[in-house]
């Protein structure tokens, strides 16, 4: 790999760094290649999908994190339309002990997850808080939105929220979050191995605009941060501008105290030190980890925000379903008692009861791109279930399900004609292995697939 001139000078003084092993890691022919386990849709401690891909060993610092030995064909894979495990690189899965070493994790939170798309982050968070919780997935970029809300549903929870909004929005809700998780668009020199074109597009001019962003992006989104909450920043940056000198600012210009992590010491993770205020930051070099570069710094808010407005414009409330709706869906659900419903337009909501309690005020200041579980349309007493509910962690286990081979289960996502034996009246869940895919219908003659046209495979 050739390097921008201008790079290995400008970080050759960073902490931790080392040319040697810096400059061999980066010519290694493809970057590690890790994925991690959405544990709440195994039955099994491992992915029985795990005999399939090439699973080398643990990610030492997520629990739930595992490396592979090759890059496979995910698109190929079933169960990885099933979200039975996301791709996420690993040095970022450090997420989880930043998490676990400043925050309860059992108490019910609010959490935001700022720049979230395409939603690695967002289901590692989703994965670590309780049920009692709600998360705000949001990204600012609109064409980024819907693959965030496509990974989000797939993930299947339901005490998720996804936006589309800018960080300045979010003042608007007051000191409302316990967590704020911002992963900072930066220079992107930590992914040279993954991504070549960002070795193209580095210069230290864009290292100082990505700079000024940030901070604008911190600025505006600290007010929603609650006293005593935490603020978790990271990058995919080597340059000290992007990183220690982002910590130092935010100790200068706001009631920030630095909160020291403890890595172990055999996982080859650089601790570093800023220059003014010694606020703690955590370096991920190739060739020192099993990972791509990052940082990652955790700060606790010791003041109060000042007072913010708070947009209390009348909305338009959600239509409550009637006793009769209420009894079409609660077949399809494993526990309809702790869920609330709302019918939007001619759809049907499921909510956890905290995120029905949130919703309202995140309505008043924010644009909503899902919200919750969607569960489908009720014509004639009938649910017409959505494609939310079949990949969902809400849906009743015992529903008439159909599991296939894996060629059967890539026709289905093909969205072609699946061919199957009649045996069950109406509609089914196809599943892979155990994992949902999608909703079919048996008619007296023939089989519909409604897996979403939008999410087909085009490789053949």
């Amino acid at each position: 790999m050739q390097f921008p001139p201008a790079f290995i000078p400008s970080i050759q003084n960073c902490p931790g760094f080392d040319r040697v092993t810096f400059e061999n890691a980066h010519q290694t022919p493809e970057p590690v290649t890790s994925i991690r386990l959405n544990r709440s849709k195994l039955i099994a401690a491992v992915l029985p999908v795990a005999n399939e891909l090439p699973v080398s060993g643990n990610v030492p610092w997520c629990s739930s994190g595992y490396y592979l030995e090759e890059r496979p064909s995910f698109t190929l894979d079933p169960s990885f339309h099933a979200g039975a495990y996301y791709v996420q690189e690993a040095s970022s899965m450090f997420l989880e002990q930043a998490l676990w070493q400043t925050v309860d994790l059992t108490a019910p939170l609010k959490v935001l997850d700022l720049c979230a798309a395409p939603g690695g982050k967002s289901t590692l968070i989703q994965s670590l808080i309780s049920k009692q919780s709600v998360l705000v997935a949001n990204e600012v970029i609109k064409t980024r939105v819907a693959v965030l809300a496509e990974n989000i549903t797939k993930w299947g929870a339901a005490n998720v929220v996804v936006t589309n909004n800018d960080a300045k929005d979010f003042q608007h809700l007051g000191a409302f979050f316990d967590v704020i998780v911002v992963d900072a668009p930066c220079s992107g020199s930590g992914l040279f191995r993954k991504d070549p074109a960002a070795v193209n597009e580095w210069s230290e001019k864009n290292v100082a605009l990505c700079s000024g962003r940030q901070q604008r992006i911190l600025t505006d989104v600290l007010p929603a941060l609650k006293p005593g909450g935490i603020l978790i920043y990271a990058t995919c940056s080597y340059s000290e501008e992007e990183n220690e000198a982002i910590a130092d600012w935010l100790c200068d210009c706001f009631a920030l105290q630095s909160q020291r992590l403890q890595p172990d010491e055999h996982w080859g993770i650089v601790e570093s030190i800023s220059k003014k205020h010694k606020a703690y930051g955590y370096r991920f070099y190739p060739g020192k980890v099993k990972g791509e570069g990052f940082f990652i710094t955790a700060f606790t808010n010791i003041a109060a925000p000042e007072p913010i407005f708070k947009n209390t414009s009348p909305k338009k409330k959600a239509e409550k379903l009637s006793a009769a709706e209420l009894a079409t869906i609660t077949a399809y659900l494993q526990a309809p008692a702790i869920l609330r419903y709302y019918r939007q337009q001619e759809d049907i909501l499921a909510l956890p009861l905290e995120l029905a309690d949130a919703l309202p005020l995140l309505q008043q200041s924010l644009y909503i791109r899902k919200a919750g579980i969607k569960l489908g349309t009720i014509i004639r007493n009938e649910l017409i279930p959505h494609h939310e509910l079949a990949v969902s962690t809400i849906i009743s286990k015992n529903l008439p399900a159909l599991d296939v081979d894996k060629d059967t289960a890539l026709q289905y996502l093909r969205r072609q004609d699946v061919d199957l034996i009649p045996g069950i009246k109406g509609w089914a869940l196809l599943q892979y292995q155990g994992f949902s895919l999608g909703w079919i219908k048996f008619l007296h003659n023939r089989v519909n697939n409604y897996y979403p046209k939008e999410w087909r495979i085009l490789n053949r």
